[in-house]
């Protein structure tokens, strides 16, 4: 009986450490403020690819080289930069995970990519 007791402790001791751990994993991952600054020079974005986690708070500041609309897929927000060196922001929640184009409207020409991690 004294055998039985110990093995039914320690198997849910092994429960608990291992439940901890696989919630633990998922704390922090998201949730944070980030923001990004990108740059459109014609055809090209500096930086191509910007990450953030599912959660997440994001500011994009998107600047344009002309009069440009800038677009994120997936999330359907529109950068419609007024006039060249101009800056546009948009704030919003991640709230979808995947690879998100972002494109020159006009031209269909992706310039970059957002990636959202769960």
């Amino acid at each position: 009986m004294r055998n039985a007791r110990v093995l039914i402790v320690a198997a849910l001791l092994a429960f608990l450490v291992i439940a901890a751990y696989l919630v633990s994993r998922n704390v922090g991952g998201g949730g944070q403020a980030r923001t990004f600054d990108l740059k459109v020079t014609g055809t090209t974005m500096t930086p191509a690819k910007i990450t953030a986690k599912q959660g997440d708070t994001i500011t994009i500041n998107v600047s344009a080289d002309k009069q440009e609309e800038i677009h994120l897929h997936g999330y359907d927000i529109a950068f419609e930069v007024p006039s060249a060196g101009g800056t546009v922001s948009h704030t919003f929640k991640a709230d979808k995970t995947g690879d998100f184009e972002i494109e020159i409207e006009d031209s269909s020409t992706q310039v970059g990519e957002l990636d959202v991690s769960p």
